[in-house]
């Protein structure tokens, strides 16, 4: 809580620090990695990495630890309740009831039928799997994209995300952010995912090209999307308000009261490890 500028209260005050606890509000970069010459230790108790520059601290022996798979089970929890709301229309048709408009017309539009559907998972991680297990008990098949094929998956993988968009009836975004996969999800993808096709991100907003999958929702040229990341939080772009077949929440994938113990226990004991010399409980390997 000091008045100070953070570099000149680190450069003052933690030439000496070891460990660094970071929530995501600041980016682990070269700038602030060298206004802190000793430390070793980079603990997060997210799973994303996106705010921490991972080669520099492997350069710098700094290690990095995350929450690992501990919120990956909510994630995909979450995923599959925003797509079956997206098709069958649940959120909208809550407004609907409680405005009262039940009453007053005749018919309200139908939803679309989960079983049977095509997914294509982009980043078949903790997450993705968790999401396609989820998914395959609905009837639904699975495809996917990842940065490599992974070979105990019999899933049919597509290296190329246009393809995958093209065989399939939703995309569900579970991969993270970094330079190859920012807005990966680009005009070109989405218009291959289709007028029926459904969009579903719980990785984060920057893999989509927010701005092209506001004009294609507004425009129709996709179905529909459930969206509980965004490119510049909290900041959500109003045109998505207006829109039925959009549904959305306030980046809360990963947090339950369950998670959130389980994030501070893997936290706490992270740090332990570190300071008795034993090994990190979810350290993170750059490759």
């Amino acid at each position: 809580e000091s008045p100070v500028p953070l570099d000149q209260f680190l450069s003052t005050n933690a030439r000496n620090v070891q460990a660094l606890l970071s929530c995501g509000r600041f980016p682990i970069n070269v700038d602030l990695l060298r206004l802190l010459p000793s430390l070793r230790l980079v603990v997060t108790p997210s799973a994303g990495l996106n705010h921490i520059d991972l080669s520099e601290c492997h350069s710098r022996g700094v290690a990095v630890a995350n929450a690992g798979s501990v919120a990956c089970c909510d994630v995909a929890d979450l995923a599959v309740g925003l797509f079956i709301d997206v098709l069958r229309k649940i959120s909208a048709a809550d407004r609907y009831v409680k405005q009262g408009l039940w009453a007053s017309k005749t018919s309200y539009p139908l939803g679309s039928k989960l079983k049977g559907k095509r997914i294509g998972i982009v980043g078949l991680g903790s997450i993705g799997q968790e999401v396609a297990k989820r998914l395959e008990a609905f009837g639904c098949s699975i495809s996917y994209n990842s940065r490599n094929q992974k070979k105990s998956f019999s899933y049919p993988f597509y290296s190329n995300v246009v393809e995958l968009s093209a065989n399939s009836d939703a995309l569900v975004i579970c991969c993270g952010l970094s330079d190859q996969t920012h807005r990966l999800i680009n005009k070109e993808v989405l218009l291959a995912l289709g007028k029926e096709g459904v969009l579903i991100n719980v990785g984060r907003g920057a893999i989509i090209d927010e701005k092209e999958m506001v004009q294609c929702l507004v425009q129709g040229d996709i179905g529909g999307a459930g969206l509980d990341v965004f490119e510049n939080e909290p900041n959500v772009p109003k045109e998505l308000f207006a829109l039925d077949n959009v549904v959305l929440s306030p980046h809360r994938a990963a947090f339950t009261p369950e998670t959130l113990t389980s994030m501070r226990e893997i936290a706490v004991g992270n740090l332990e490890a570190f300071f008795s010399n034993k090994p990190l409980l979810s350290q993170v390997i750059d490759d």
